[in-house]
């Protein structure tokens, strides 16, 4: 691997080829945007580079005890003389969104390291502890240096070797987390994590009241049943495929609908609605009952509420065996195991994203026609009413490369329609190293994903939406026509006081935008009504900007306080039959503008991917367009599940259509 191997001068000749093409597109564009600039240097400055403190950490790395976590990295690596090569090196791996594999794929072609070019820069597991990848491809003082940046997974790193002509463009591929060390603890102690105020804890069973009997767990065996209570967003919908994966392949037990026949009962629980923690106590009640009777029973609770509730649920309610943060779904296993072991466990504190390739794929829903994949986790935004940041943590996404590989594992078993999902997708890829944006993410799935498949997404936050995703939605063939664009609420006071970063102008000249370039886009949204302090007046803006949008679908929530908030707290609270009244009067203005926006599709044929019967109609199937109405018409399901149907639209509903087969 030294300077002088015939290789370096391929990779030279092959990188100077592309080195004038790639200053002239810098020229061109360094006036316009900064973004090249920081896509080309944050590999290597980022890092150095002084940052500003903010008062919420903006990167999991700033929140957890990074070499106490993480065991060891999986890498793959391209080498090059110089770090000038290494930088056009690293700006044709974020340009090249065709190929699947583009890191290795580049490898292949320029690297001149002749024990991992092959197969495409594989390095593989490298031990944190020691240093040292066990093929010694690597220098240790690389190593040395790619362990203080703290690289997640999908990270590029550009790293100059002691090695004379040696540098090294590294993508780490995955992390393996030390759960044993951290999430259970081999001993009655509390650990404490991370500025979210979250803990990890595993206590010691007690007798439970009424019989005074000692909780009993089940042996975990094939026979064994469980059941799973998903309430909330589509991401715990994600969650609950997720865990019953686990459940299923991992432990072998099979789904029961029959809450008395489950020996593991586990509520994946939502926080944004109001009355969510007494909602869950009901629930928790006829198994608290069993397992005070002293049957064999594991009651696991996750989701939002887990996280925002912590050892506080085990207080309320000493039968549960395992409080469980979004976080740590793929340690579910782990978990349970030290649950047999007479414990019961807390697990809340921040975690770092792993992959979970190498776990149990989830067990999927959506009839097999449409499912969801997760493009990231977490929210920085901490808007002052949202719960989110407190209960899903801070954002980290996944990589292009591992998000595509989830997608194709859907559409090799069958799906047609992918959603991709986050609490604020337009911020994917920002808390990568380097940059990334959601509309790369887009494009590059467009390119490798087969045949008729769908990309639908949400939720987009106005704050960050970029033309960039606009102009991916109107020009890809994959992606369909349907902006998910909350805008909360009408009055600029309002969304200051939200924290929202927009107002209602800048709001307007999103949409302004989407329709002049994509003109048959559905436009829907959320909204809030009755927050702290909103006027007669500044609720009229709200119906205002609703009027001059009309909203294709819009979601409506009359403002509920929520814990950890800091709306919450405030003293200008509105009455709940004012809050009431507003929340009657946009949800009969959305009445009337969704039956305006499916009258559009009357006379016209539409393309229909059907994915399940009618339930009010045994002789139809119902199915949606592109842009994501719902259309009935006449059809046998074994016949067209999972087909794309054209259909000529003879009836608007107003939040649906009919039609019949053209």
């Amino acid at each position: 691997m030294r300077s002088s191997h015939p290789l370096f001068l391929v990779s030279s000749l092959l990188l100077l080829l592309n080195s004038q093409a790639f200053v002239q597109h810098r020229i061109k564009h360094q006036q316009v945007s900064s973004d090249i600039n920081i896509r080309l240097y944050s590999a290597v400055s980022e890092e150095t580079s002084p940052k500003k403190k903010t008062w919420y950490p903006r990167r999991i790395q700033e929140d957890v005890n990074y070499e106490k976590l993480v065991e060891s990295f999986y890498l793959r690596h391209i080498l090059v003389e110089t770090r000038d090569m290494a930088q056009i090196a690293l700006n044709q791996y974020l340009e090249n969104t065709s190929s699947r594999d583009p890191f290795g794929e580049l490898a292949e072609k320029i690297s001149a390291c002749p024990a991992s070019r092959e197969e495409g820069g594989k390095i593989g597991w490298v031990d944190i502890g020691s240093a040292q990848d066990d093929a010694g491809i690597l220098p240790k003082d690389v190593l040395s240096q790619l362990i203080p940046l703290c690289p997640k997974t999908g990270d590029v790193h550009i790293i100059e070797s002691k090695v004379a002509g040696q540098v090294h463009v590294i993508r780490v591929e995955e992390l393996l987390i030390k759960h044993n060390a951290n999430l259970l603890p081999d001993e009655d102690k509390e650990l404490r994590v991370g500025s979210y105020s979250g803990k990890n804890s595993v206590i010691s069973r007690r007798k439970l009241k009424g019989k005074g009997v000692m909780p009993q767990f089940p042996t975990l065996e094939k026979d064994k049943k469980y059941m799973i209570q998903t309430n909330g967003c589509q991401m715990n919908v994600a969650d609950s495929e997720r865990l019953a994966g686990i459940l299923h392949h991992d432990l072998n037990l099979s789904p029961t609908t029959k809450g008395a026949e489950a020996d593991v009962v586990l509520f994946n629980t939502c926080s944004i609605r109001d009355h969510a923690e007494q909602k869950l106590y009901d629930m928790l009640g006829p198994f608290s009952a069993r397992k005070r009777n002293g049957e064999e029973l594991a009651i696991v609770v996750t989701g939002c509420v887990a996280q925002q509730e912590g050892e506080e649920l085990l207080r309320r309610v000493p039968e549960i065996d395992v409080v469980l943060g979004p976080q740590y779904v793929p340690f579910l296993k782990n978990v349970l195991e030290s649950v047999e072991w007479g414990k019961q466990v807390v697990a809340t504190a921040p975690m770092l994203h792993m992959e979970d390739n190498d776990f149990s794929k989830p067990m999927r829903g959506g009839e097999g026609v449409k499912a969801f994949v997760n493009v990231i986790h977490g929210c920085n935004e901490h808007c002052t009413y949202c719960v989110v940041p407190a209960t899903r943590g801070m954002e980290q996404s996944r990589s292009m490369e591992s998000v595509l590989k989830e997608c194709l594992d859907l559409t090799n078993s069958g799906y047609k329609e992918i959603t991709l999902i986050g609490q604020n997708i337009d911020a994917y890829g920002r808390d990568m190293t380097p940059k990334r944006n959601f509309a790369e993410l887009l494009d590059y799935l467009n390119s490798n994903l087969p045949g008729q498949t769908r990309i639908r997404y949400v939720t987009s936050h106005p704050r960050y939406f970029s033309d960039k995703v606009i102009d991916a939605v109107a020009n890809l063939d994959k992606v369909c026509e349907c902006f998910h664009m909350p805008f909360q609420a009408g009055d600029d006071e309002v969304l200051k006081r939200m924290r929202r970063g927009y107002t209602y102008d800048s709001y307007m000249r999103i949409i302004n935008k989407i329709r002049e370039k994509a003109p048959d886009a559905a436009i829907c949204g959320d909204v809030i009504v009755g927050f702290p302090g909103e006027t007669e007046e500044a609720f009229q803006r709200t119906l205002d900007l609703m009027e001059e949008v009309k909203f294709d679908n819009l979601n409506t929530f009359a403002y509920s306080p929520r814990p950890n908030t800091e709306a919450a707290n405030w003293e200008d609270q509105l009455p709940e039959d004012v809050k009431s009244e507003r929340l009657q009067r946009v949800q009969a203005l959305a009445t009337k503008h969704g039956l305006e926006r499916s009258e559009r599709y009357v006379d016209k044929v539409v393309e229909v991917l059907v994915e399940d019967k009618n339930p009010r109609n045994a002789n139809q199937v119902f199915g949606r367009t592109r842009q994501g109405r719902q259309v009935y018409f006449d059809g046998e399901l074994d016949q067209l599940k999972g087909e794309y149907v054209d259909v000529l639209v003879t009836e608007a509903r107003t939040w649906s259509l009919v039609g019949e087969r053209h």
